[in-house]
C-alpha cells in the first residue's frame, strides 16, 4: 500500500483508471489503529484495486475537498472521480469493510 507524502502523489493515485481505494487516517486515532490490525488481509483479498493511505492531518485541504469528516474513512476513486465513501462509523470491522468493497 502506498503512503501519500505529497499532493501530487495523491492526485496521481486518485486519477488511476481502475479502482483505487484511499484510506484517510491519522497517527493518533484509536479506530485507525483497529483498522490497521486487519486492513493488510483485506488488501490481499482485493488486489484488483490499488491502495493508498493519506494522513488527514497532513493534508487537511484534501480531506475537506473529499468531505472526510471522520477517520478512518475509505474512499474509492475511478478515473479521478470519487465513486464510494465508507465513513468512519462503518469502517470498524473487517466484515463492514469487506461488505463495502463487495458492492463496488
Amino acid at each position: 500500500m502506498k503512503n501519500i507524502n505529497t499532493e501530487q502523489e495523491y492526485r496521481e493515485q486518485m486519477n488511476q483508471e481502475g479502482l483505487t481505494v484511499g484510506i484517510f487516517t491519522t497517527t493518533w486515532c484509536p479506530d485507525c489503529k483497529r483498522l490497521d490490525m486487519f486492513i493488510d488481509e483485506i488488501t490481499q483479498e482485493h488486489q484488483d484495486k490499488q491502495w493508498f493511505t493519506i494522513d488527514r492531518d497532513e493534508f487537511p485541504e484534501i480531506s475537506e475537498e473529499q468531505t472526510v469528516m471522520g477517520i478512518p474513512s475509505l474512499l474509492v476513486f475511478k478515473n479521478g472521480e470519487k465513486v464510494a465513501h465508507l465513513h468512519s462509523a462503518n469502517a470498524k470491522t473487517p466484515e463492514a469493510v469487506n461488505e463495502f468493497l463487495k458492492d463496488l
